[in-house]
């Protein structure tokens, strides 16, 4: 029989988070794949686990991932963890996770500490609805298509990124998304833990005069869709009655249901717009 992957979550800061369960997975594995093994020894150190441990990082997914979906079709129970959190969330235990399904090796996950459910559930915004974008891409293009795209989510967003990048990202967010509420949370379950709930422009003037420490969470505000539904009528209200028309038509919709469709859009009455097309 296949052994099983078990998707280990670690402490994303204060070492009393860690699981019971997920200390005794760690201790009975056959081997521990770990993002950074420099990083993990310590924590194994901590718990005094002797698994032995091999890395799995970025630049090694591939031909890493295939030796321990050998060793994993061999019987052996492998436990993936990162440097900090839930393997497979923006870390490339994706891809390992997708080659034993491929495989038909069975996945299990040790459930704990995340910083984006940490930094959402503790901003003060909307929780019900959200996205998770972690961190923007270096390409510029990319990262500017992404921005796009968020300019009219209405789910509470979250994104990652590196103090150093901060004051850049934030800048690129209100320039494309406008001053919205936002939170950014640092140093997640550490003694200096702290949420700075503000606005995107208030907070780039913050950071712009306060260097800013240690991984952040950024968790901002969606668009409403009252302010959605502003935008769209007044982009109809631009343009004539009859080009609104066409604009249907073109799109092989009949007249009757291309008229309900501009009614709808611009706020009026079908009958309005039968009138002004008359």
């Amino acid at each position: 029989m296949a052994g099983t992957l078990y998707l280990c979550a670690t402490p994303i800061g204060n070492l009393e988070d860690m699981t019971f369960r997920a200390v005794r997975m760690l201790g009975e594995v056959d081997l521990i794949a770990a993002e950074d093994t420099r990083n993990s020894i310590k924590l194994l150190n901590h718990f005094e686990i002797k698994t032995p441990m091999t890395s799995y990082h970025e630049y090694n997914k591939i031909d890493k991932g295939h030796y321990l979906v050998r060793r994993l079709l061999e019987g052996e129970d492998i436990a993936l963890i990162t440097d900090a959190g839930t393997p497979g969330i923006s870390d490339p235990g994706e891809e390992l996770v997708k080659m034993c399904h491929e495989a038909g090796v069975t996945v299990t996950a040790l459930p704990g500490a995340a910083a984006c459910i940490t930094a959402l559930t503790i901003s003060g915004l909307g929780t019900r609805r959200f996205a998770f974008e972690a961190f923007f891409p270096t390409d510029k293009k990319e990262r500017q298509d992404i921005l796009e795209e968020l300019k009219n989510e209405t789910r509470t967003m979250i994104l990652y990124e590196a103090p150093h990048r901060l004051v850049r990202t934030l800048k690129l967010l209100n320039e494309t998304l406008g001053n919205r509420n936002v939170s950014i949370c640092r140093e997640l379950t550490k003694k200096h833990e702290t949420v700075f709930k503000t606005t995107l422009a208030d907070a780039l003037a913050y950071y712009e005069e306060n260097t800013p420490k240690g991984e952040c969470v950024i968790v901002l505000e969606g668009k409403s869709r009252q302010e959605i539904r502003e935008q769209e009528t007044a982009k109809w209200e631009e343009m004539s009655i009859e080009d609104h028309m066409e604009h249907y038509l073109k799109m092989g919709i009949d007249k009757k249901d291309a008229m309900k469709k501009v009614a709808k859009d611009r706020g009026v009455s079908k009958r309005d717009i039968y009138q002004a097309l008359l």
